[in-house]
């Protein structure tokens, strides 16, 4: 018989992040140990006083040695042995880091904000040690360097899902913030669009605010850009236009690499993930018709509908599968995503996009980069392989947005 361990982890692997449940493993041992399920707060607040310290000591303690096997994951990295790490060997799936990240500390800081230590029947959860690992990588940031790019996801990270950047969004004085202090930003968008005009309807709030500034140089405000379908489409700020934005020719941003992608390729590769969407479409009864771009194809509700959850991820799964096992998925890279309510394959993935900025503003290191993003799981999310071009924040709303970017000045300035 099948067992439940087995099911959920066939159909929930995909949806994990295997640092932050084997932090969240580590964190369950002194919850157990120090929990009293039947305490009453009132009756008992000495004694839960006591055992909140001793949680808070032992929370610290752990986060404070997995900061150490990070420091010493980093070495061996340096060293070109990163196999050999006691981290890769414990997390095999843990890639690279660009900081350190000051998890004591970061600890310490959320717990004010979350009150961790003081829970007694809620364990530690993958939302807390999500936010703990966000402000352990603004203070490795601050601490080991300067942040001199910003990088943004758009739906759910800047705005909510489907809606567009309007000028009461409270991000956008943030980001202003970010450009007077002669940091670049960039928004790395999924949106594969070819003109200005239907990012300046996305984004015009933001747009119109940087255009109408009378506190921004000339020169600060060239430093936002938006990079669109991925890693294909670049765009400059144009005070000139109208809508705000010009198109950078491929010549002025190209990665070395992506100049060897062949045109024959991109189409092999997109006629291949058109026809894998097109059998899951018809497999699965999707109530979506299939939208072929210059750079990337997929599938969309119609009708208004919503195609379920479960659809989404399996189409995802699907097709990606089947575009890796082919010969022209190992030679060109791709990123097959749920949107929330449609399926995408792109061309490249957001690293590419992430370098290309980086290439665009003189080179600028992944140390001192950052890309906010809120899909950071193993398949199916197109902010994850981000991780291989930049430090990165995950978040999970607009609102987090506004808040990681206040720690990061509060982070700057103390």
């Amino acid at each position: 018989m099948t067992t439940r361990y087995r099911v959920e982890y066939a159909l929930k692997t995909h949806r994990r992040d295997q640092l932050i449940e084997w932090i969240k493993g580590l964190l369950a041992v002194p919850f157990v140990l120090h929990s009293q399920p039947t305490a009453v707060y009132q009756e008992h607040r000495e004694g839960l006083q006591t055992v909140a310290a001793d949680t808070y000591q032992r929370y610290a303690e752990i986060m404070r040695d997995v900061e150490k096997l990070i420091v010493d994951h980093i070495a061996h990295h340096d060293r070109d042995a990163p196999g050999k790490s006691k981290l890769k060997l414990l997390v095999p799936s843990v890639g690279t880091f660009f900081t350190r990240l000051y998890l004591e500390d970061a600890f310490k800081y959320q717990d004010e904000q979350r009150f961790i230590s003081r829970r007694r029947f809620v364990a530690p959860s993958f939302n807390d040690i999500r936010l703990i690992l966000n402000s352990a990588q603004l203070l490795g940031l601050v601490r080991s360097s300067q942040v001199q790019l910003v990088t943004f996801d758009g739906d759910v990270t800047l705005y909510d899902d489907g809606a567009c950047l309007t000028p009461d969004n409270p991000v956008i004085a943030r980001i202003l913030r970010l450009l007077e202090q002669d940091r670049k930003v960039g928004i790395v968008t999924a949106a594969g669009y070819t003109d200005a005009p239907k990012y300046y309807e996305r984004l015009h709030g933001l747009l119109d605010a940087v255009h109408d500034s009378t506190i921004l140089s000339a020169t600060q405000k060239q430093g936002l850009v938006v990079m669109g379908g991925e890693s294909n489409f670049l765009f400059r700020f144009d005070q000139s236009s109208s809508d705000r934005l010009a198109y950078v020719p491929r010549d002025e941003w190209l990665l070395e690499e992506m100049q060897d992608w062949r045109e024959s390729d991109i189409t092999e590769l997109l006629d291949l993930a058109e026809s894998a969407l097109r059998a899951c479409a018809a497999n699965l009864h999707l109530p979506a018709a299939v939208l072929r771009k210059d750079r990337a194809v997929g599938v969309y509700p119609v009708n208004g509908t919503r195609i379920h959850r479960e659809q989404l991820e399996e189409t995802v799964l699907a097709v990606q599968n089947t575009v890796q096992r082919s010969a022209v998925g190992t030679r060109l890279p791709f990123c097959a995503f749920n949107g929330g309510n449609d399926v995408f394959v792109d061309i490249g993935d957001k690293s590419w996009g992430v370098r290309a900025c980086q290439r665009y503003f003189g080179g600028i290191d992944p140390s001192k980069t950052l890309h906010v993003g809120d899909q950071f799981l193993s398949a199916g999310a197109n902010d994850f392989k981000a991780r291989l071009a930049s430090t990165t924040a995950w978040i999970a709303s607009p609102t987090e947005t506004v808040e990681l970017l206040d720690e990061l000045e509060h982070a700057v300035d103390g």
